[in-house]
């Protein structure tokens, strides 16, 4: 006879770990994000996590079938903060303002985790409820379907994105993140106007704009350009 099904909550461990606590999903995602942002990328292993979590890492795969799909679970994890406590207002730019926002702040709070998982498909459910928000924003506010998907892949993409490069300098040894941003400095704002002329005439602006995200300016070009394909009959 074939054995039993024995459903994923009962194969999970119920047990204190030896330091006495009771290992679940959150907690795992929860210490791995530490690892992350103390050890970076190459610090998150099942031995280490194992360590951390004061069980033997064996025991993770209780709750995750690898390594991989814990880092799925971490993005799902970055979302679910993201939009924890959100809800519409009915003003769709304003909505979508916000989402964007939120997911943008929510991964630059873990750079190192957003470098994981930036460019990840969960398919779990914090993922899927944050996608069914920004579909529903859209519709509601009167897009047709096929401009529906065309504005959620373009708002979904370019949030993941900007999300991914400032995850990347922010993740940088800290010298080198000052060496970058001094580049508009000691290079750009001292090049002779008779050689670059447009750089010249703009290296204040950009001494003080390119070393901030350009990721709301961004977004709000997005939005301008989405209410130019609302129908004008919608109200």
């Amino acid at each position: 006879m074939p054995k039993p099904v024995v459903p994923e909550e009962k194969r999970r461990r119920r047990r204190p770990t030896r330091s006495g606590t009771v290992l679940s999903e959150p907690l795992i995602v929860e210490t791995a994000l530490r690892l992350l942002r103390e050890h970076g990328s190459t610090g998150l292993t099942a031995r280490r996590l194992g360590l951390a979590l004061d069980c033997d890492p064996s025991t993770l795969y209780r709750y995750f079938r690898g390594m991989d799909d814990l880092t799925l679970a971490i993005g799902d994890a970055l979302i679910g903060q993201a939009l924890a406590g959100w809800e519409p207002t009915g003003q769709w730019r304003a909505d979508l303002r916000t989402i964007g926002l939120r997911i943008h702040a929510a991964y630059v709070a873990h750079p190192q985790a957003a470098l994981l998982t930036a460019n990840r498909v969960t398919g779990r459910a914090q993922e899927l409820a944050a996608d069914e928000a920004v579909l529903d924003v859209l519709r509601t506010a009167g897009f047709s379907l096929p401009e529906t998907v065309r504005v959620y892949h373009a708002f979904i993409d370019q949030t993941l994105a900007f999300a991914a490069l400032d995850a990347a300098s922010l993740a940088l040894p800290s010298a080198s993140q000052r060496a970058d941003e001094d580049k508009w400095h000691s290079t750009y704002a001292r090049l002779p106007r008779a050689t670059h002329p447009r750089i010249a005439e703009a290296a204040p602006l950009l001494a003080r704009r390119m070393v901030t995200s350009a990721y709301p300016t961004a977004l709000e070009m997005l939005l301008d350009s989405a209410a130019g394909r609302l129908d004008p009959q919608t109200p």
